[in-house]
């Protein structure tokens, strides 16, 4: 009540509604890529990424204040994530982003992302210390061992997921497949991650400080 009130109270002091942040709506596409702000707007920014990916970590991280805080924000600017899917980490860690559902994706992948350096390390010497064993476990089991031992999964609990919600996306099978299928489905140009589309059109090998001026040129703001 205190909120509607304040916005209500903002209205007739300025005369207008305050301004929508586009940056908190995102929606599954039928593709299973994630669409992170205005559907509708002039710019549309498409992103292949990996967890395990370091420069994948390194966009998120310095993209964050100005591609999200603002472009997106604003409405200017969407953002498409498509999956891309390199090791049994990289699709751990998609499965927990996107765990979180629409409401939590944006955030719980920025986060997964500026703390690969502590997971991904402790990940890799789960993998090396258990090899043996793992290799016996159905895949499903192995990609959960693997969110387990590298501690994604205490760190997407910590952020408010419960063991409930986490066990059924870990055992949601076709959703496991429609990320595997974003991978499959990548055009054959794409040879590193990140790889983006800028209004359809390929911009392979860049990172944050190449392509925010091809952003603004083309009219985000």
């Amino acid at each position: 009540m205190r909120v509607l009130l304040a916005v209500f109270a903002l209205f007739l002091l300025t005369g207008a509604a305050p301004k929508r942040d586009w940056s908190q709506t995102a929606r599954i596409l039928p593709s299973g890529a994630y669409l992170i702000g205005n559907p509708a707007a002039r710019v549309k920014l498409v992103e292949y990424a990996s967890y395990t990916c370091s420069h994948c970590a390194d966009f998120s991280v310095k993209s964050e204040p100005v591609l999200k805080r603002q472009m997106i924000a604003s409405g200017s600017t969407s953002l498409e994530v498509r999956s891309f899917i390199r090791d049994r980490l990289d699709l751990a860690a998609a499965i927990l982003a996107r765990c979180t559902g629409p409401k939590g994706f944006s955030a719980t992948s920025s986060a997964i992302f500026a703390a690969q350096p502590q997971w991904l390390e402790r990940g890799i010497e789960y993998q090396q210390g258990n090899a043996a064993r793992l290799n016996m476990y159905p895949a499903a089991a192995q990609i959960r061992a693997n969110a387990d031992g590298s501690g994604l999964t205490a760190f997407v609990k910590a952020r408010g997921l419960s063991d409930a919600a986490i066990n059924a996306c870990f055992a949601n099978q076709p959703e496991i497949d429609r990320i595997v299928k974003l991978t499959a489905d990548a055009p054959k140009e794409i040879d590193s991650t990140p790889t983006f589309y800028l209004n359809g059109r390929l911009v392979p090998h860049v990172g944050w400080e190449q392509l925010e001026p091809a952003l603004r040129k083309a009219g985000a703001r």
